[in-house]
């Protein structure tokens, strides 16, 4: 069973939720947490982990989902035709050369295919570091942190999930943390995936990326429920919202100052406080009979 959290905007709650999620599904299920963020991952940090120890990670590798093009001096004759036609600006002459501008480069190989003279090659980068933690709850989280500037964020996600999945078997729940929007990387979320969370917070921004992320999901047949964190901060939307869903609402999370301090702190939102563990429980709960439906 695969369920993915996702949010058509960034900010609202989303990993909070995730890892909560994760907590409670472990105490009866064999639970793998996957970070599908690779440009910000913060699930970890949810979990009670301090990332920027490296010594954390139970594993930590890199890994290539690109490859970029290495050019041979000895072959090239600096006709420029790599760096007229590169849609990207990556190759440019330079003093009687051709450099390449690497965060620029998507990768296409559209130069080593236009070089008359064979001086370019296309060869496997090194951009995204797989890292492998062990929560106190039992079970692993997995993440993927992309190098900034980086192409390739969807294929990363591909490649954390391929690590993931080598790790469970047929019984095991997978709770995915996805990406903000609707790009790649949140597609690459959601292949493949049985249940997916919709979370939203009361704002009109919200809302309308909501409705947008969902027509992503739509597109995939896969069902789905809602839910509202920080719903009290403004009831109105937060009803328009719930009538939206209508009976895919699978209930809210109250603001409480102190799952802030929560995080700073590395501990759990579900450690927050038993009115805010039995709202997670409550969203557990709803989640736990769409998915059994």
């Amino acid at each position: 069973m695969r369920i993915t959290v996702l949010s058509g905007k960034g900010g609202v709650g989303k990993s909070m939720i995730a890892s909560s999620l994760a907590i409670l599904f472990s105490k009866n299920k064999k639970v793998i947490a996957v970070d599908c963020d690779v440009d910000a991952p913060n699930l970890a940090l949810w979990l009670g982990i301090d990332t920027s120890i490296l010594r954390n990670a139970a594993i930590q590798r890199k890994i290539s989902t690109i490859e970029k093009p290495v050019i041979d001096r000895e072959r090239c004759r600096v006709c420029g035709k790599c760096a007229e036609k590169c849609n990207f600006d990556a190759l440019k002459m330079n003093n009687g050369k051709v450099d390449l501008i690497k965060y620029k480069c998507e990768g296409c190989g559209l130069c080593k295919i236009i070089c008359p003279f064979g001086a370019i090659q296309m060869r496997a980068v090194d951009n995204c570091t797989l890292s492998h933690y062990e929560t106190k709850y039992g079970f692993p989280v997995i993440q993927g942190q992309i190098e900034p500037g980086e192409a390739e964020s969807g294929e990363a996600v591909t490649e954390i999930r391929k690590y993931a999945k080598a790790l469970g078997d047929r019984e095991t729940m997978y709770i995915q943390d996805a990406a903000a929007g609707i790009g790649c990387p949140v597609i690459a979320s959601i292949v493949g995936s049985d249940y997916v969370v919709a979370v939203a917070e009361p704002s009109k921004s919200s809302f309308s990326d909501l409705k947008r992320v969902l027509k992503v999901v739509d597109k995939f047949r896969i069902p789905f429920g809602v839910a509202v964190n920080k719903y009290d901060l403004n009831e109105r939307i937060s009803k328009t919202i719930k009538d939206f869903a209508n009976d895919r609402y699978l209930g809210g999370v109250s603001y409480d100052r102190k799952i802030v301090e929560s995080l700073v702190a590395l501990k759990p939102a579900l450690e927050t406080s038993k009115a805010v563990s039995e709202e997670f429980k409550g969203l557990y709960e709803n989640v736990v009979k769409r998915v059994g439906e």
